[in-house]
Order: C-alpha cells, then sequence, then structure tokens
C-alpha cells in the first residue's frame, strides 16, 4: 500500500504538476527554485489540510468515495504508476486519472470518468479560443507586450500571476488528489497526513529544482508562454475551467486533458488573429499535442485490460 504511495506521488507529480505550474516556473525562472517551491508548498498543505479537516480525513475531496480501496494491494496495482513513471521520462503528458485510477474502478466510474474528460477537453479548447479571440490583440501582441515590458504595469502583473497560480493550483490540486492519495485510506490519521505531506513536498522539490524536466518542454513551445502577463492569463483560464467544471460533480476527470485543450484554443486564437502564416506550423503543434494525451490513454486503457486479465490468471 504505502509502496503503492511513493509511485504514485511521484509519477503523479512528476507528471501533472506542470499543467498548474509549468508557465509559473516559466515565466519566473530568475527567481530561485527554494521561493518557488515555498510558495507552492505552502497551497498545497493548506488545501491537503483543508480538506482532510472538512472532509473528515477523506483528503481526495470525495473523488475517491466510488473507488474503494481494496482490501489487499497486489503487485499488479503497482504497473500503472510504474509505467507512469516510464512514460514522463518521455515528455508525453499522459493522463493520470485513467492510468492510476482506472485500476481501482469499475467500468461505469471508467466510463464517466472517460466522458467527463472528453467533454472537459473540448469546453477548455472552445472557452479558450473565445475567450482570446477576445483579448489576444490587446495582450498577446507583440506591441502590447513591448508596452507592457516599458511600463511599470509589470509589478501589476507579477502580483496577478502569483495570485492566479495559487488558485490554479488549489483547484488543480481538488481534482488531482485522488490520483495521488487513491493508494492510501479513504480517511486519514493525522500521523497519515503528516508523512504523506512530507513525501509530497519532498519530491515537489526535486522537480522544481530540475526545472519541471521533461514535461516542461510543452509550455516552454507555446506562444509568450514564458511572458508574466501571458502566464497568469493561462493560469486564470485553466483554473476557472477547473472550478466551474472540474466541480460539476465528484467524478474524476483528466487535468491533462483540459490543460492540453486550454493551450490548444489559446494557441488557436492567437495565430489565427496575430500570426496567419503560422497557422498551420500551429495546427500541427496542437495535433502533436493532442497525439500525445490520446497515446497515452491508449496506453491506460491497454494497462487496465491487462491487469483485468492478470487477476483472473
Amino acid at each position: 500500500m504505502y509502496v503503492g504511495f511513493l509511485f504514485a506521488v511521484y509519477s503523479v507529480i512528476g507528471n501533472d504538476v506542470i499543467q498548474t505550474l509549468g508557465t509559473f516556473l516559466t515565466s519566473n525562472k530568475k527567481t530561485h527554485w527554494a521561493i518557488l517551491w515555498t510558495f507552492a508548498s505552502v497551497i498545497l498543505t493548506a488545501t491537503l489540510v483543508y480538506g482532510w479537516y472538512f472532509y473528515n480525513g477523506d483528503v481526495s475531496y470525495q473523488r475517491l468515495g466510488n473507488i474503494p480501496l481494496p482490501e489487499k494491494i497486489m503487485w499488479w496495482h503497482l504497473i500503472a504508476p510504474l509505467a507512469l513513471l516510464i512514460i514522463t521520462r518521455f515528455g508525453i503528458p499522459v493522463s493520470t486519472t485513467f492510468m492510476i485510477l482506472s485500476i481501482f474502478s469499475s467500468q461505469q466510474i471508467i466510463e464517466k470518468m472517460i466522458i467527463k474528460s472528453v467533454y472537459g477537453y473540448g469546453i477548455a479548447v472552445i472557452s479558450a479560443f473565445l475567450i482570446y479571440l477576445v483579448i489576444a490583440k490587446s495582450f498577446e501582441s507583440k506591441k502590447s507586450i513591448a508596452n507592457l515590458e516599458a511600463s511599470k504595469n509589470i509589478k501589476f502583473w507579477v502580483a496577478a500571476q502569483w495570485v492566479s497560480t495559487a488558485f490554479l493550483w488549489s483547484q488543480w490540486l481538488i481534482q488531482d488528489f485522488a490520483n495521488i492519495f487513491v493508494f492510501l485510506p479513504r480517511k486519514l490519521s493525522l500521523t497519515e497526513l503528516l508523512l504523506a505531506l512530507a513525501l509530497i513536498l519532498s519530491i515537489m522539490a526535486y522537480i522544481f529544482k530540475s526545472k519541471g524536466g521533461k514535461i516542461q518542454e510543452i509550455v516552454n513551445k507555446k506562444v509568450n508562454a514564458g511572458n508574466i502577463r501571458s502566464a497568469t492569463l493561462i493560469d486564470l483560464c485553466y483554473g476557472i475551467i477547473l472550478f466551474i467544471y472540474g466541480n460539476y460533480n465528484s467524478i474524476p476527470m483528466s487535468t491533462t486533458w483540459t490543460f492540453i485543450g486550454v493551450l490548444a484554443g489559446r494557441e488557436m486564437a492567437i495565430n489565427y488573429l496575430l500570426n496567419k502564416k503560422n497557422v498551420k506550423n500551429s495546427s500541427k503543434l496542437i495535433f502533436k499535442d493532442l497525439s500525445k494525451v490520446s497515446f497515452g490513454l491508449a496506453i491506460s486503457v491497454v494497462i487496465v485490460y491487462l491487469i483485468q486479465y492478470i487477476k483472473f490468471l
């Protein structure tokens, strides 16, 4: 059980943390990693303790209510987090929700997770596209970015980004704590909570020190992702979608698909309005990202069926 939790923590955080903190790391690359880690750690600790206290020890915010912990954790339960560790090394943004939770879930819950996640991707693409159609010229053009760097408003956007990151980070954690804690009892004691928190923060420190690892490259390739204002708007857009759609019900969903959807919708709108010559290349990049998460979903499905087969051997 605890070995499974260790693998789940490292694999989930290593793969998923860049969804929420990737733009934060990119736009604050001159800030020492320890400061960024401390900031993220405070938000994580507050969100975790809040859920533990108000949900009577359930840190998953009831996302695991329909996914019981098996009486005995078998060796094949570790296949998913181990596979996730390997895939993350190649920079493929896999859905940890499908990869980790599916091995504990019924067919009905798996179907609901997939449907909610696919809808989440569509909502994210459309929402981001419409939002950036309105704001792209004012906030993403070369002229507006140059004006920002020359003005005194940069301090406002620095503060705004830290606030938007805190909001997004908390919303992501509410969704993904289920993936991290699926190997542990559904109600944690205070000792279990503190030990789990210490492990999570330690792994986060390693990821922050390594500047995000391979998955960070997806964020770095997007238009203006390193700009403080652009990063703030991405975080805010993503956070609002998670807050509204992610909390619509307690069914777990893939935040990876939502994240890729936000980046895709944003990229399409910016290039459509400001850089029509790059629309073709942008489409290829979006298709490549979608192919990666689809590949990750396919791997998840294969692993689930493999485990189901092993169960009956």
